[in-house]
C-alpha cells in the first residue's frame, strides 16, 4: 500500500466510523450487518465459527500478511529474540521504491528480531518485512533468500491447513496479484499466532520505544505507534493486525479479550472496519459497547496502514 493512499483511506474511514450506527442493547442478540466484503469471527478457545460472511471468498490481504511474515520469524528451532541484525540500504530503498508503509530503520543500525517484530506489526514496516525474510530465508543472495522465506510462508500456510491461501510477497505488496487469503483462514492464522506469547505482547502494544546500535557505535531511539486504532479504543482489545491497499481496500485482523473469553477476527475490504470490527467483537461478548467506542487518535508523522 501507497502510504498516501493508506493515510487517505485511514482519515476518510476515522471520520466516517464514529457516525455509523452500531447495534442497540436490545439488537445484541442479532447477528451485526458489516460492510466488509469478507469477514469472521471465532472463539479462540475452541476455534467454533461465531460469525461469517463470505467466509471462503479468496481475497487480497495487503499488510495483514505481516501476521504470516511474523508466525515464520517465531516458528524457527531455536530462535534468538536478542539476535543483531544489521538494516541494509536494500530494505530502505525498496520502501521509498514502493512507497510503502515504513519503521524508517537506518542503513547500517543493529537491532534484534525482537525489535524488528515490533517494526513489522506496529509501523507496519516494511523495511522490517524485509530485513526478517532476509535473515530467516537461506540462499546466497538476497532474492534467493526472500524467495526462500516466501516458500517457508506458503509451506507455513500449508501446515496450518489454509487451503485458500497463497502468499508472494513478505509483507503484501504483490506484483503478481497472487497474494490472496479467506476470511476463515486468515482468522485461523491469527489465532496459531497467538499461541506464542511473543507475539500477543508485540501485537497489543499501542506504543513502544526502543534503542538500537548505530554503525558508529552510537544509540539511536525509535517510536513506534500502532496502526491498529482499535487498541485503547474497544475494551479489551489486544490485537492485531492493520492492512490497506489498492485492491484489498481497508483490512483488519482484530482481538479481544473480556473475562476469559478471547474472540479473534477478520474483516477484509471494510471502508468501517474498526466499527465493523467491535460490532462483530460486541455480537460474540453478548455486549452492546461498540456504540460508545472512540478511536485512538494517531499521532502526527505516524504511520497509517
Amino acid at each position: 500500500m501507497t502510504l498516501r493512499k493508506a493515510a487517505a483511506i485511514a482519515v476518510t474511514a476515522g471520520t466516517v466510523l464514529l457516525a455509523t450506527p452500531v447495534a442497540s442493547p436490545a439488537q445484541a442478540a442479532n447477528a451485526p450487518t458489516v460492510s466488509a466484503k469478507g469477514a469472521y469471527l471465532l472463539d479462540n478457545a475452541t476455534g467454533t465459527k461465531l460469525f461469517s460472511k463470505y467466509a471462503d471468498t479468496k481475497r487480497p490481504m495487503a499488510s495483514t500478511t505481516k501476521i504470516m511474515t511474523a508466525r515464520v520469524v517465531l516458528s524457527q528451532t531455536g530462535l534468538d529474540l536478542d539476535r543483531k541484525v544489521t538494516i541494509r540500504q536494500a530494505y530502505r530503498d525498496y520502501v521509498t521504491a514502493e512507497g510503502a508503509s515504513t519503521a524508517d530503520l537506518r542503513t547500517g543500525d543493529r537491532v534484534t528480531v525482537r525489535q524488528l517484530l515490533y517494526a513489522l506489526m506496529l509501523p507496519s514496516g516494511c523495511d522490517a518485512a524485509y530485513a526478517l525474510a532476509d535473515t530467516f530465508g537461506t540462499g546466497d543472495t538476497r532474492s534467493a533468500r526472500v524467495k526462500s522465506f516466501i516458500g517457508k510462508m506458503n509451506k507455513k500456510a500449508a501446515d496450518l491447513g489454509l487451503t485458500n491461501t497463497h502468499f508472494d510477497s513478505f509483507d503484501g505488496i504483490s506484483t503478481a496479484g497472487a497474494n490472496h487469503t479467506t476470511p476463515r483462514d486468515l482468522a485461523k492464522l491469527a489465532r496459531s499466532a497467538m499461541k506464542y506469547s511473543t507475539f500477543r505482547t508485540v501485537v497489543k502494544t499501542a506504543k513502544t520505544v526502543r534503542y538500537a546500535t548505530t554503525s558508529t557505535g552510537g544509540t539511536r531511539t525509535y517510536t513506534w505507534y500502532n496502526t491498529n486504532q482499535l487498541l485503547g479504543s474497544y475494551s479489551g482489545a489486544n490485537g492485531i493486525k492493520t492492512g490497506t491497499g489498492t485492491s484489498a481496500g481497508p483490512c483488519l485482523v482484530f482481538s479481544a479479550t473480556r473475562g476469559d473469553k478471547t474472540l479473534i477476527g477478520v474483516v477484509l475490504n471494510d471502508g468501517y472496519r474498526y466499527t465493523d470490527a467491535a460490532k462483530m467483537l460486541d455480537y460474540g461478548f453478548g455486549t452492546s459497547t461498540a456504540s460508545t467506542m472512540r478511536l485512538r487518535p494517531l499521532p502526527t508523522g505516524a504511520q497509517r496502514d
